[in-house]
């Protein structure tokens, strides 16, 4: 089992030192990847499981905080948890990110994506709402066309996206093409996992009999697509608190990474407890064995 670790501006504020801090900290204790929620924009009345948003969650853009990371650290993992691909150009991301693997030393390698739930952040961003899934489609293809992509250029011809003979440079280092990771907790986005993804990030509050369903979808999926399902990762959040029963039982379902969230408050308890959670499941010791 990896373990990372997700921090989060909305709840935690907007101090760099903190952020700094905390993923120095993360590092530290031998967390694979930092990830880092999206919302590009909110606004008054936007709901989310049946509760409204405050519009002031003050939500940093994942790419530039992962990138600010990167620079006080040296092995952990960026991800993010979700970025929400319809509402960015993958001309433009493909660039930011391969920037960010390449200043990082290769470590943007949890990306993880998904549609988002906002109709309001759709519209405000130019997006039609109920085609998002497909733009999301076309805006995976168009990246890992790009990063393959020789001097030559590469063309694409879409129902979002369409140019010839393009080239994007620098590629991401070491790597033909980086790692994309579908999020959600849809049969869909389980379907999208299978089709393109290489692993899945189950969220939402779901029972385990739907999340058994889903991660079997994007395994036959991905057969039926003919891509080899054992290559599929399979990503979960977990809590801070959680048992080492907890972690097998997840480990049984097929679940290949943890993703721990942290509760609000002080940050010096924070860093104890991702302390307490690092000796309890020994993710030091791991880290020593791996560069030993």
């Amino acid at each position: 089992m990896k373990f990372a670790i997700s921090y989060s501006t909305p709840f935690n504020g907007t101090d760099p030192d903190r952020l700094t801090a905390f993923a120095v900290h993360a590092e530290d204790s031998g967390f694979e990847g930092l990830y880092l929620p999206d919302h590009i924009a909110l606004y008054p009345g936007a709901i989310y499981g049946g509760n409204e948003l405050p519009s002031t969650l003050p939500y940093f853009d994942p790419l530039d905080s992962l990138s600010f990371v990167a620079a006080s650290t040296r092995r952990i993992l960026l991800g993010t948890g979700v970025l929400l691909l319809p509402y960015r150009h993958p001309v433009i991301l493909a660039k930011r990110l391969a920037t960010i693997d390449v200043l990082s030393g290769g470590r943007m390698r949890l990306l993880t994506v998904g549609l988002g739930f906002l109709p309001g952040e759709a519209q405000a961003t130019g997006v039609d709402f109920a085609t998002r899934g497909r733009r999301a489609d076309e805006a995976i293809d168009v990246m890992r066309l790009l990063w393959s992509g020789g001097p030559e250029g590469v063309g694409y011809h879409g129902e979002f996206f369409d140019f010839d003979n393009l080239c994007s440079f620098p590629k991401p280092q070491g790597a033909s093409e980086l790692p994309i990771h579908i999020g959600g907790s849809s049969r869909a986005a389980a379907r999208r996992t299978g089709r393109r993804g290489d692993g899945y990030f189950a969220g939402g509050m779901l029972p385990e009999p739907e999340r058994d369903i889903q991660w079997d979808l994007a395994k036959a999926t991905a057969v039926e697509a003919g891509r080899d399902p054992a290559a599929l990762e399979y990503t979960r959040w977990g809590t801070i608190d959680m048992t080492a029963e907890q972690v097998e039982a997840s480990a049984a379902r097929g679940v290949t990474r943890i993703v721990v969230g942290l509760q609000p408050g002080d940050p010096g308890q924070q860093l104890d407890k991702m302390s307490e959670f690092a000796e309890r499941f020994g993710l030091v010791a791991e880290l020593q064995n791996q560069h030993s």
